[in-house]
């Protein structure tokens, strides 16, 4: 674990693992998790602020400077709350499922490069925790993962609204999966390599113009956008824990440090999103140098707090979706929509002409598919035509 936590192609691979590239790989390992944990609370914070800007109120205004600490408050008052178990659930898959949704949060945002290098003690390296040639399967790998911790904190709560909304979860994750994965896909065309720091380097060189949002037209950045806002289950994908339908979902019977480890989990994928959104898209911490020195981490810290504004927003303002209007999007839409870019963008990458067969072909196949979905929707569930009373 410690030797994936180093920098593979890293200079310090060169110069052998010594003592001092232990200790700079320890000093990584607990830096990006007090980073991780830090952000986390300070997302809690902050959409708890502009939410409350937002509909006019004032929000958290009394632990802290300006209610600021009240996440440490709630934080430490679910520490010291007693852990309740249902008579009729298994208590250790019921005690493992919030450490298999919190640690794939985690290594997803090991893979992120935040900076350039720095030197210690003369060993090179870089502002990364892990740099494996094969990052983006890493991310793809932890976010399939994620769905296991919900699934089986339905199942082991022994409560039924709590298996309902895992097995929403869990179909809404897989939905929503094929999606993601096709967007990252085109990135990865677009750059040649799997290797996260080769596709912030494949940005470089032009701020702005060379970024991905650009280059590929912000047609995958959206796709992306959106299938990660339904993964992570945040407005208005929110379909897993409607308070008006399951009472609270699938973490409904959790109570305590069980309860507070969901809460960390869904932040933290938020931010771990945000970051590789910021990686894939956003040309990673690319921005333009201010007095002749690069300030890689400040321009990463900049974006990923646009777009965590823009998580906030869209929870403030949109309302949530119906079921079938979730699943219709994600399998009708979003997933064709997806699949047909990612062949325009591998045919533009031969020639012109591929692509602009690719492109016709795609509008072709997107009018017979949505005549098709128009006519399965006006049949009845026996084939036969819906009358006028019974249609939508």
């Amino acid at each position: 674990m410690i030797i994936a936590a180093t920098n593979i192609g890293d200079p310090v691979f060169a110069k052998g693992l010594g003592l001092v590239v232990w200790a700079i790989v320890l000093v990584k390992l607990l830096a990006v998790f007090a980073l991780l944990m830090g952000s986390v609370v300070f997302m809690i914070m902050f959409e708890r602020k502009v939410i409350a800007r937002l509909g006019n109120r004032w929000g958290p205004n009394r632990a802290g400077p300006n209610g600021w600490l009240q996440a440490v408050a709630d934080g430490t008052k679910l520490i010291f709350k007693e852990t309740l178990y249902l008579a009729e659930g298994d208590r250790f898959v019921y005690l493992l499922a919030p450490l298999i949704s919190v640690v794939p949060a985690f290594v997803a945002f090991s893979i992120v490069p935040l900076g350039g290098t720095i030197t210690i003690g003369g060993h090179t390296t870089r502002l990364q925790l892990a740099d494996p040639p094969w990052g983006i399967l890493v991310m793809l790998l932890a976010s399939s993962i994620g769905v296991y911790g919900v699934m089986l904190a339905g199942w082991s709560s022994g409560s039924k609204y709590s298996l309902i909304g895992s097995v929403r979860a869990g179909a809404q994750m897989i939905s929503y999966e094929a999606a993601l994965g096709l967007s990252v896909a085109t990135v990865v065309i677009l750059s040649g390599s799997l290797h996260t720091g080769a596709i912030v380097a494949a940005q470089h060189g032009g701020f702005l113009y060379h970024w991905n949002i650009l280059r590929s037209y912000g047609v995958p950045a959206a796709i992306f956008f959106i299938a990660a806002t339904a993964e992570m289950t945040r407005p208005p994908f929110d379909l897993v824990e409607a308070e008006e339908e399951l009472a609270g979902g699938f973490n409904l019977e959790y109570s305590a440090v069980g309860f507070m480890m969901f809460y960390l989990a869904e932040y933290m994928a938020v931010i771990t999103n945000s970051a590789i959104f910021v990686t894939l898209f956003l040309g990673g911490p690319d921005g333009p140098r201010i007095a002749g020195n690069s300030i890689g981490p400040f321009w990463f810290t900049v974006k990923i707090l646009v777009l965590l504004y823009i998580y906030v927003w869209i929870r403030a303002t949109l309302p949530r979706l119906r079921y079938d209007q979730l699943m219709n999007f994600g399998w009708k839409q979003l997933i064709p929509a997806s699949l047909a870019l990612l062949l325009i963008v591998a045919a533009g990458r031969i020639s012109w002409r591929w692509g602009l067969a690719a492109l016709s072909g795609s509008i072709l196949a997107f009018t017979f598919l949505a005549r098709a979905i128009e006519v399965g929707e006006a049949q009845g569930p026996d084939g036969g035509m819906l009358s006028e009373l019974e249609a939508p």
